[in-house]
């Protein structure tokens, strides 16, 4: 009497099955070709193989069993169809083993994927995520794949050709894909297009939970991957899906890389229809979302010069990127970029100047923002304030503040990075008021001092109000006093003293012309150098 199990098949080490290798090998010819192989080597009685990866795991091959012993019958749903077609290919259920073998079955199932539901297309794709492999390797994945690009598509235009009366059938997957929608008399413009387009599809939080393989297979099937995605609603759909991804913690240092391709689709989707659709805001709101996952270089470089082309339009807050270059918390290297691309696209148009300037002044408040920052470097600072052409700033006055903050919060750097911090100050460009802070910075070399005290020299010379007048104080022009000079070096006294020096000279310069142009017979100047007792009552720098 023939024993009732003599098969033992070991699925993923996971589960032993007992099985009648006739009933087994009547449908799976591949398991047949293994077994009868096996024979001739072992010449046992009992047999038994382990099969390791298959597709569904133990759940899989339960149901094959179940259609094995019901003599080649199951019901097969959109819930198993997936894997149940996968098993049949991996153990060879084709026709040559038995009539309307498995594979048959599922095949003649999958032909009325077109017609299946939204959320049965969706369920099914699902499922594959278990053997993601052999679906995608067996043709099944793109099967499904097509028939959801389908939904997808039809929504796509009908978004963009519907008119507003039809708007509202949107939020119905199946309402979408079985009716037609009423198109509008009017000519339709972009519009309008852009102004009525909403913002977000019925379908977009049904496939933001699907893996980014999947979602790149759908991108490469509809054809808009990479550089070829021209289509608006596809690239909300990527930033929508981009950001969840984000914000939920799905994206780790370990399959950030999945994500890449999907990232840079989006970008390039973003280029295509340009400031037109996004403001300017809105594209570093983009940038933000696709640096996580990375960007080809020609890919950032495209981005990056849509956002220079209209950087006037940025604010403070917009330009705070973080950043990952040598601890430094701010991307400064990506402000540099997006100023001298704005410089090469508006530099050239006389005007554009009140764009340069209203980008000067952001400039010199971004500089106030990271100038405390420990990590960053001088070279970093100075390629930001250096990247404007001059005529950008009418006031120097916000660099130096900028420069004040920095040395305040960096006080180990030496005197000659000091002094090369301070070579990107315009000083004929500082104001009265800056300079004389300058001057009586101790953080400020004396060179550097002295150098913008001269550049006020023609400002002193051509104004009468720097002239001597009863309103002014004895202590308004007094640069420093004794005992922030008892406090300085040797070297520091002399300078001071040869900047005080200067001034008396300026001052003197100042009254000569003017008793020059009253017709005055005698100089004052010289006497006031000459008599200290009269220097005395003269006006001082402050």
């Amino acid at each position: 009497m023939p024993k009732p199990c003599d098969l033992k098949i070991n699925i993923d080490g996971q589960q032993i099955f007992l099985l009648k290798e006739k009933v087994i090998s009547k449908y799976c010819g591949g398991l047949k070709k293994i077994l009868n192989h096996q024979k001739r080597r072992c010449h046992v009685k009992e047999l038994g193989i382990r099969i390791n990866d298959f597709p569904g795991g133990p759940k899989g091959f339960e149901l094959v069993s179940m259609f094995c012993y019901n003599n080649g019958k199951i019901q097969i749903t959109v819930a198993n169809v997936s894997l149940l077609h996968c098993c049949a290919v991996y153990l060879g259920m084709t026709e040559e083993a038995f009539s309307n073998n498995l594979l048959q079955q599922t095949e003649t199932f999958l032909e009325r994927i077109y017609y299946w539901k939204w959320n049965d297309i969706l369920a099914s794709l699902k499922s594959c995520q278990l053997f993601y492999t052999y679906a995608d390797g067996y043709g099944l994945l793109e099967k499904i794949i097509s028939a959801l690009a389908k939904f997808v598509q039809n929504s796509d235009s009908n978004l963009l050709t519907s008119s507003p009366s039809a708007s509202s059938w949107s939020s119905s997957p199946e309402s979408n894909f079985a009716k037609r929608f009423s198109f509008s008399s009017k000519k339709t413009t972009p519009e309008k297009i852009k102004s009525c387009l909403p913002r977000k599809a019925w379908w977009f939080d049904d496939l933001a939970t699907l893996p980014p393989t999947i979602i790149e297979k759908l991108f490469q099937t509809i054809g808009a991957y990479k550089a070829d995605n021209k289509d608006l609603i596809l690239t909300r759909f990527l930033l929508h899906y981009l950001k969840i991804a984000t914000q939920t913690k799905m994206v780790n240092c370990r399959n950030s890389n999945e994500y890449a391709a999907l990232a840079e689709t989006a970008a390039y989707g973003v280029i295509s229809v340009g400031k037109e659709t996004f403001s300017c805001r809105g594209l570093f709101w983009v940038l933000r979302i696709v640096s996580k996952f990375g960007l080809s270089r020609d890919c950032r470089t495209e981005l990056e010069k849509l956002i220079g082309g209209m950087l006037e339009q940025a604010t403070l807050d917009d330009l705070l990127v973080s950043g990952h270059d040598m601890g430094v918390y701010y991307d400064v290297n990506l402000v540099i970029r997006l100023v001298r691309l704005f410089v090469d696209i508006n530099g050239s148009d006389g005007l554009s100047l009140q764009k340069v300037k209203r980008v000067g002044r952001l400039i010199d408040k971004y500089l106030r923002e990271i100038s405390p920052d420990q990590n960053l470097k001088i070279s970093k600072f100075l390629g930001v304030a250096e990247c404007l052409p001059d005529s950008a700033r009418d006031c120097y006055d916000g660099v130096y503040k900028a420069i004040d903050i920095y040395l305040e919060s960096h006080p180990t750097i030496t005197f000659e990075e000091r002094s090369r911090l301070c070579r990107c100050l315009n000083y004929s460009k500082l104001s009265f008021e800056a300079c004389k802070d300058l001057a009586k910075n101790p953080r400020i070399p004396p060179r550097v001092a002295m150098q913008a005290l001269i550049s006020q020299q023609p400002k002193i010379s051509t104004s009468d109000r720097v002239t001597e007048s009863p309103r002014m104080k004895h202590s308004q022009i007094v640069l420093y006093n004794e005992a922030s000079r008892e406090s300085f070096s040797q070297e520091r006294r002399d300078m001071r003293l040869n900047i005080e020096k200067m001034q008396w000279g300026v001052i003197e310069l100042a009254k000569l012309r003017k008793q020059t142009n009253v017709q005055m017979p005698q100089l004052f100047t010289h006497n006031v150098l000459l008599n200290p007792a009269r220097a005395s009552s003269s006006p001082r720098f402050c």
